[in-house]
């Protein structure tokens, strides 16, 4: 099976957001990464703002 492609995204934070990151990822028993992750599909589902498939944002009309 092939692994998705993935984008690097280098960010600054308070760090008592950070550790609060860390505690939730800690307790999903998630990566920091897939967490943010998470969070994000999360909120973007309750919003209302759609997620494009990696085969959409190449614009090949194939996944990955």
């Amino acid at each position: 099976m092939a692994t998705a492609k993935t984008a690097t995204v280098t960010f600054r934070i308070d760090p008592a957001v950070k550790e609060a990151l860390r505690t939730a990822a800690a307790r999903e028993h998630r990566s920091i990464a897939n967490m943010v992750e998470v969070l994000i599909r999360d909120y973007c589902g309750r919003n209302g703002i759609a997620i494009a498939e990696q085969g959409e944002l190449l614009g090949d009309g194939k996944p990955g």
